[in-house]
């Protein structure tokens, strides 16, 4: 339980930049919509953009933040652990790649821009540029913070993007238009809202890689050493190929949808579509933020009956807990929605597919360590491409029949092929024992609760809020009941301390 309290009070610490921090990032959703029309398709190039993004900050840390942990875990010849080289290692290798992705990018921005249907704008491709590579040797150097178990670090560093970011944006979007008569603002241009948003996340970006000085410090190229690389990359490269087709679950119905909809309204469509899945985003906060905490904790744990035990454990905690989460947005939706403007709100339907795709994909992050654990990442390549596959297919064949509600499915269903594949496969070579009925029997729990609250319709707001707050109720006093011993002994514990 000691391991378990360690692993909850590093969560709520890198919960705390993830969750504040996305929360307060939200406030840029309304900025975006209410300032980009949905017609205009303005939100619309912003999510096919960062979706670009998301992929190639994959590929240019290409699993180095996972293999880190797994090297720097590892006791040397003298039962010593030196994090020291491979720290230099993981950095130096991917900084001079995205290093070579910039110099590439800037000679041949124009022809780039064209491909990806920008060519009126190359400043955008090139803005983005910088920040993905910029973002992937600070992740690297946020891996190093989570080793060290600097979580106040950490978050203090993510906050300080955030701030900035917004900040900058409020600024732009909020004072430059009443500023623009004064001599020191003939830079601001009202048409150019969208390019500002990607401009102020280079300045934002950039800023925040100072914070990281003492981290620097412990980067040592004397101390680069080619065979090392060699065996990081021998382990690093099926997590490439797993970390590439597993940022296609999240990316790929962003980047297709520009080919897949052969309609004139795509622009505004993907536009409506992104904007709404950001209401969905408080699921990804919440596996992100138990993603930084459990990962360095599980490959510090090892591999013992009593590390597999807890790993169990943790997965029914997880499931329970983002299923409520799942259960408060679906059963507030009328106030969640004023995140964005009126304008954007057809798409809310794809909230809780998205949602719960998001869950799957937790689960997901959970079984993986079956394979990360045995030095097998080469399976998270295969079951991840197989999930692709499925995702691909359901926006293939969807997409031009009922639009961005096809990307909504197919991230669903991806993930979940993705998760049933690891869950099989892994208690073939990792057995760990998952408490199956009752993680079933909460999805079953949720769903049956989220049917009563869609299928019962009730036209007064108050009334409705109110049938829907029964509902979340039932769904905390089953997790109360369920987990009642939990509650006495924690309760008799702080009775004791008085």
């Amino acid at each position: 339980m000691a391991s378990i309290r360690k692993l909850l009070s590093d969560s709520v610490v890198y919960g705390l930049s993830s969750i504040v921090g996305r929360f307060l990032n939200y406030l840029l959703v309304p900025l975006y919509t209410y300032h980009i029309s949905a017609a205009s398709g303005g939100y619309g190039v912003v999510t096919n953009i960062y979706a670009y993004t998301a992929l190639l900050l994959v590929i240019l840390t290409f699993g180095m933040e996972t293999t880190f942990f797994y090297f720097a875990n590892r006791q040397g010849a003298d039962g010593r652990r030196d994090v020291r080289p491979v720290f230099t290692v993981a950095l130096g290798a991917v900084g001079a790649v995205a290093a070579l992705f910039v110099v590439l990018v800037f000679l041949f921005l124009r022809p780039v821009a064209s491909a990806m249907g920008y060519g009126a704008h190359p400043s955008y491709i090139a803005a983005m540029a910088v920040v993905v590579a910029l973002d992937a040797f600070q992740a690297i150097l946020f891996a190093r913070l989570r080793f060290d178990r600097k979580a106040w670090k950490f978050a203090a560093l993510k906050l300080a993007f955030i701030f900035l970011n917004i900040g900058l944006n409020l600024f732009v979007f909020l004072l430059a238009p009443r500023l623009q008569h004064l001599p020191f603002m003939q830079w601001y241009d009202e048409h150019n809202n969208v390019g500002y948003i990607f401009y102020i996340n280079l300045v934002s970006t950039s800023l925040v890689t100072f914070g990281f000085w003492r981290e620097l410090r412990d980067f040592r190229p004397a101390a680069f050493s080619l065979p090392l690389l060699r065996q990081m990359l021998r382990y690093a490269w099926p997590l490439l190929l797993f970390g590439i087709v597993g940022i296609l679950n999240q990316v790929a119905d962003k980047i297709l949808f520009h080919f897949l909809y052969p309609y004139d309204d795509m622009q505004q469509q993907l536009g409506i579509y992104g904007a709404c899945v950001k209401i969905a985003m408080i699921m990804a906060i919440i596996t992100q933020a138990f993603r930084y905490a459990y990962e360095p904790f599980v490959f510090a744990s090892g591999r013992d009956d009593k590390s597999r035990e807890t790993q169990a454990l943790v997965m029914k905690y997880f499931v329970m807990f983002t299923l409520l989460a799942f259960m408060v947005v679906v059963c507030y939706m009328d106030l969640f929605k004023y995140v964005i403007k009126s304008d954007y709100w057809e798409g809310l339907r794809a909230v809780p597919i998205v949602m719960m795709a998001e869950i799957f994909m937790g689960v997901y992050f959970n079984l993986s360590f079956w394979y990360k654990l045995t030095a097998q990442t080469w399976w998270g390549a295969v079951i991840s491409a197989v999930g692709c596959v499925a995702l691909l297919a359901v926006n293939v064949f969807l997409v031009p029949r009922i639009g961005y509600l096809a990307c909504a499915w197919g991230g669903l269903a991806g993930y979940g092929v993705c998760m049933l594949l690891s869950y099989f496969l892994g208690q073939r070579h990792y057995r760990v024992p998952y408490p199956v009925g009752a993680i079933a029997f909460w999805f079953a729990l949720a769903m049956a609760l989220f049917a009563a609250c869609r299928l019962v319709s009730i036209d007064n707001l108050w009334l409705r809020l109110a049938y829907r707050s029964l509902l979340l109720a039932l769904y905390v006093a089953a997790l109360l009941w369920s987990e009642r011993a939990l509650l006495r002994r924690a309760l008799a514990k702080v009775l004791r301390r008085r």
